[in-house]
């Protein structure tokens, strides 16, 4: 009798262990290798034949040649995906306005004769403290300081952050942005080139 009842529950048990354990994962990673290969290798970028990061996350960028992207809150290491979150400081949180302040501090050192309003997103972090991208202003504010330190002209920087500038999906959702890390690596390319 227990037999009857053990013999179904271990043959569903290895039926339903191969179709959800092996064939099932095993089907949706061959669609994705197949239709998405980039998003499912994690939308790596390259330098020199080595991946350089990632254009779905972040990275520290302090040089003054870099166009530099927002704050990252995430704990213990800057852009640490493995603790994505953000620092739930409100407007009015004296830690909120440190950092900002220290903010603002390094990108008037960095460029002190730059007196253009500092955009917001240079100041603060993103919900996730991972963003990638940062607005067209605040990758604008950025040019005088790039083109002084590659000894380039504004202008070539500014054609540089055009080309990875990303506009509204469909026209309406969203904000247009500028990836960092895409732009880094591209001004290194043409750095080089010259």
């Amino acid at each position: 009798m227990i037999r009857e009842q053990l013999r179904p529950a271990f043959v569903s048990l290895i039926l339903f262990t191969v179709i959800t354990g092996v064939l099932y994962p095993l089907s949706v990673t061959g669609i994705a290798q197949t239709f998405f290969k980039d998003q499912a290798n994690g939308s790596l970028l390259y330098e020199n034949g080595q991946a350089a990061g990632s254009s779905l996350i972040g990275q520290p960028f302090d040089d003054p040649q870099y166009l530099w992207g927002r704050l990252s809150a995430t704990a213990s290491v800057p852009y640490n995906a493995a603790s994505s979150s953000g620092s739930n400081f409100g407007p009015m949180n004296p830690n909120l306005l440190d950092a900002s302040r220290i903010r603002i501090k390094a990108l008037k050192n960095a460029d002190p004769g730059n007196n253009a309003p500092i955009p917001v997103d240079l100041v603060t972090a993103s919900a996730s403290g991972l963003d990638p991208h940062i607005s067209p202003a605040a990758a604008e504010y950025q040019v005088p300081r790039i083109a002084r330190a590659r000894k380039i002209r504004e202008d070539a920087v500014r054609s540089v952050i055009r080309q990875h500038t990303q506009n509204r999906l469909f026209g309406i959702i969203g904000e247009p942005v500028v990836n960092v890390l895409e732009v880094n690596l591209q001004l290194n390319r043409s750095q080089k080139a010259r």
